[in-house]
């Protein structure tokens, strides 16, 4: 058996950071077993649904490396889901319904007012039908057998059937509602592994039956926890946060690769630059049922820490024109961002302004001619300090700081071994020289 996983988006807006979550997770697990990840847009809406969220949708997915095996449209498959409703139709498996929305909420407050479960109540079958009303469907669930399955979460689960309500799968106007429609495509696709949030767990009770109805045997499902903001509870910026956000303040996909991959897990968050080892130790039995939280700051370390580790060849084409590999080596541990790879390629190659301390400026004085007499070929850094510390018996922060401010107008940065030879003599003692 081919194992098929799909991601399901509907392009009524920008995917966020749940919905990739979702897809990366169907996307590693299909391709642990060397499976297939299909991509399937649910635009069954089709007044919502516009094709530009389709482009973002392909557009997200491609930045980040995921890439489908397939696409399907459900706009395409109206006949598909025609047939399949007019089968389970004449099987007694779908009927219509004639309740305004109005009755039905208030047969709902009746139910709970009585302490009830507010399960839709169905109606004879001879009933006569309401005058001028056109009906939406219902599916039928079968009260008589018990929905039960292994869930790759969150373990065994049973539903009682008879505790749940007849889902709408079509509404008066012809218009498809989700459930069906994905039912059958799941068969039709050949997926065998289903993998969603948890707020999906009473829908799969639902379509397991629509699965046996139809003759299909269920895929396996994977219920994950949802994703909760950093301040601990259930974040509505978490519905924001897309990935063209990302890509404004320079994170890096596998940056949210690594991240999503890995939270709700056991496992730790690594700064992977490779998705395979992330693809060989997904295993969903090492998820928890505790909601997985999402730090942006988390995303940031992850983030820096790829960063520090990724080759001169793989960001070559983004980086500032003219930087060398030496230079990407000497500043690539101070990176937060690639983009921040432009402001220390300024320092090295621009102007730089020093504030600098009066008790300093005679030391920095000493350094222009020391500076400007050494041999620059060599290691220039420990040569310029070594000599410093002899003539003036300067040594330690009050050595280092006054030279590193001079010479790149900051406190902190890169190894000076490594930026000096970049600064280069010229620049160097042309800073030395302004800052006294």
């Amino acid at each position: 058996m081919t194992i098929t996983t799909r991601f399901a988006p509907s392009p009524t807006g920008h995917l966020h950071v749940g919905n990739v979550r979702t897809a990366l997770h169907n996307w590693l697990w299909a391709k642990r077993f060397g499976g297939r990840f299909l991509l399937r847009i649910d635009d069954t809406d089709l007044e919502r649904s516009k094709e530009e969220y389709v482009t973002g949708i392909r557009a997200d997915l491609a930045w980040l490396g995921i890439v489908p095996d397939g696409e399907e449209r459900q706009s395409a498959r109206f006949a598909l889901y025609e047939a399949q409703f007019e089968a389970l139709k004449a099987a007694g498996r779908v009927y219509a319904c004639y309740e305004t929305p109005e009755e039905l909420d208030l047969r709902r407050k009746v139910l709970l007012g009585r302490g009830l479960p507010p399960v839709y109540e169905r109606k004879d079958a001879d009933a006569p039908v309401p005058e001028g009303r056109t009906p939406h469907w219902r599916f039928k669930l079968d009260h008589d057998a018990l929905i039960q399955w292994e869930d790759m979460v969150r373990g065994h689960q049973k539903f009682d059937p008879k505790l749940l309500s007849d889902p709408v799968i079509r509404r008066a106007d012809g218009s498809w509602l989700y459930m069906l429609p994905s039912t059958i495509d799941d068969v039709e696709m050949g997926v065998t592994d289903v993998v969603r949030g948890e707020d999906h767990v009473t829908n799969t009770a639902t379509q397991i039956q629509m699965f046996t109805a139809m003759g299909a045997a269920p895929p396996r499902f994977a219920h994950e926890a949802l994703l909760t903001g950093s301040e601990g509870k259930l974040s509505k910026r978490l519905g924001s946060l897309g990935m063209d956000a990302f890509r404004e303040h320079g994170i890096e996909p596998m940056a949210v690769i690594a991240l999503l991959a890995r939270l709700g897990t056991s496992d730790p968050v690594e700064p992977f630059t490779d998705p395979q080892p992330l693809i060989d130790s997904i295993d969903f039995a090492r998820f928890g049922r505790a909601p997985a939280r999402f730090d942006e700051a988390e995303l940031a370390q992850v983030n820096a820490r790829i960063l520090h580790q990724t080759p001169y060849e793989a960001v070559a084409e983004r980086l500032p024109a003219g930087m060398s590999e030496a230079a990407w080596e000497a500043i690539r541990p101070n990176l937060e961002r690639l983009s921040d790879a432009g402001d220390w390629w300024t320092i090295i190659t621009g102007n730089v302004s020093a504030t600098i301390d009066a008790e300093d400026r005679p030391f920095l004085s000493e350094a222009v001619q020391v500076a400007d007499g050494l041999d620059w070929s060599g290691d220039v850094w420990p040569a310029l300090t070594d000599a410093l510390k002899a003539s003036t018996g300067r040594k330690g922060k009050a050595l280092f700081l006054p030279l590193r401010r001079a010479l790149t107008g900051l406190d902190h940065g890169p190894d000076m071994k490594a930026l000096l030879p970049l600064i280069g003599r010229e620049r160097a003692v042309a800073r030395l020289r302004a800052s006294i």
